[in-house]
């Protein structure tokens, strides 16, 4: 149907008077982002008490570079530069692709607000339920990393001061009491002090590293002989280092134009490749094939101190966004069809406070339980980022063009790339819970529950340490 009126046609006699009304009149898809409040769950109703509208892109920097780039220099000493250096260029090009499929489904679907209801659309009510499930887990893993690299980094700025658990739980309380904020509004602004304490933190490291070069130069193109598990841990650490997907249509659903979710998602994703690759290639020259992850530890002691104390933001703050889509989704939920989320009373905070209690402790658990930096994150990007950030979207781009897939030879060209990549994710799935599972059946997780000091960096020397 066009979308230039009756009444516009007869004043506008002028065949390019009439081209130009066009090109200004929204499209199909600007007028679907535009829907009435009622199909956005988290809109700024009129009068609403808490308003969720936002610009949101730096919440995006602050769930990706967090936690992964730590164990990045570690990956290239094991795999050798060039092909640990393709790894982070290939999967984070992959990655913005993702990225921008997710986009491109949230415009043209505007009532969608997580992977949950993707999957309902997908698959119904079941596929609605295992996102949910799929997206709670990966969250609450992730948040339970950050709760566990909390008590790494105050083991490593104390020289063991106190039980490492009693460090878990003080990270604990920290996340869950800045988690109780219910906006992304108000966490986006932390969320800048996050991105800057993570790469000042790196940059001292990396500088203290540079100064004192404990192995300068002796690094290799191409490292032969690794096992074969033992080069998949480095390829699911940089795969970690991508796994921002599952938060994107939250943070998209709360920017105050979703059409804005595109030029973030370019801007934060070129920052981060060209981030990651930078600091991986230079910590690894100067500190050798010992290399340590986190990478922190290869600066000296004191360097390695100073840098951690700059990380804790990070390390709390990128937890607490990562909890916070988490339960903004349960809470949404359970409060489908209400506006209980928009209201400051007994049952909307009571509510909001018992989600995020319940959440935070769960997370500890698991902290508790697989007590190992490097295992946990590779637990993460195998059992969830194959399939967020590599395979899931895929199958959203097949939901958003099914019927037209051999519509055209472009067409054709893009359903066999989309299938590729898919099988790919699916790889890095079967490939990455195989590699895992055989850690922990090794003992590689660690003691559990343990008051043991869990800061022991470990060298890229196939597992010596330092």
């Amino acid at each position: 149907m066009s979308t230039v009126s009756t009444k516009t046609k007869k004043k506008n006699g002028s065949p390019n008077e009439q081209k130009l009304q066009q090109l200004n009149t929204p499209s199909d898809v600007e007028r679907q982002v535009s829907l009435p409040a009622r199909q956005d769950a988290v809109s700024n109703g009129e009068g609403a008490e808490i308003q969720y509208k936002t610009h949101t892109g730096v919440l995006m920097l602050a769930e990706n570079v967090s936690l992964g780039v730590l164990a990045l220099p570690q990956a290239l000493a094991i795999l050798g530069i060039i092909p640990g250096l393709l790894c982070i260029c290939l999967l984070g090009v992959i990655a913005t692709y993702t990225g921008w499929l997710i986009g491109e489904l949230k415009l043209t679907f505007p009532q969608v607000q997580s992977f949950p209801d993707c999957g309902e659309h997908i698959a119904g009510r079941v596929g609605r339920d295992v996102m949910a499930l799929g997206s709670v887990l990966i969250l609450i893993f992730i948040s339970g990393a950050h709760v566990l690299t909390f008590a790494v980094a105050m083991n490593a700025l104390t020289d063991h001061g106190t039980c490492s658990i009693v460090f878990a739980v003080i990270g604990l309380i920290i996340c869950l009491v800045l988690g109780l904020l219910r906006t992304y509004k108000n966490i986006s602004k932390l969320s800048i002090v996050s991105c800057a304490s993570i790469i000042i933190a790196v940059f001292i490291a990396m500088i203290g590293i540079g100064i004192t070069k404990p192995d300068a130069g002796h690094i290799l193109a191409v490292r032969p002989g690794v096992p074969f598990v033992k080069g998949l841990g480095p390829v699911l650490n940089i795969i970690l280092a991508y796994t921002g997907h599952v938060a994107f249509i939250s943070f998209q659903a709360e920017l105050a134009d979703p059409r804005d979710f595109k030029m973030a998602l370019f801007f934060e994703q070129g920052i981060v490749i060209t981030f990651y690759m930078m600091i991986s290639a230079v910590i690894y020259y100067y500190a050798g094939p010992l290399v340590t992850s986190p990478a922190l530890g290869s600066a000296s002691r004191v360097v390695t101190k100073v840098a951690f104390g700059f990380a804790i933001p990070t390390i709390i703050i990128a937890g607490v966004v990562n909890g916070s889509v988490a339960c903004k989704y349960i809470y949404i939920r359970w409060w489908k069809g209400t506006n209980v989320v928009h209201q400051k009373t007994l049952k909307s905070l009571g509510s909001w406070y018992g989600i995020c209690v319940v959440f935070w402790v769960v997370a500890w658990v698991l902290a508790e339980s697989i007590p190992n930096f490097n295992l946990l994150l590779g637990l993460i990007a195998a059992l969830f980022g194959s399939w967020f950030s590599y395979a899931l979207p895929m199958v959203m781009w097949f939901y958003q063009h099914k019927g037209s897939w051999l519509k055209n030879k472009r067409m054709v060209m893009w359903s066999a790339l989309n299938a590729f990549l898919f099988c790919i994710g699916v790889a890095i799935f079967v490939l990455g819970m195989y590699a895992s599972g055989t850690e922990l059946h090794n003992g590689s997780g660690g003691k559990v529950f343990s008051c043991a000091n869990n800061w022991s960096p470990v060298s890229a020397a196939f597992g010596q340490d330092e």
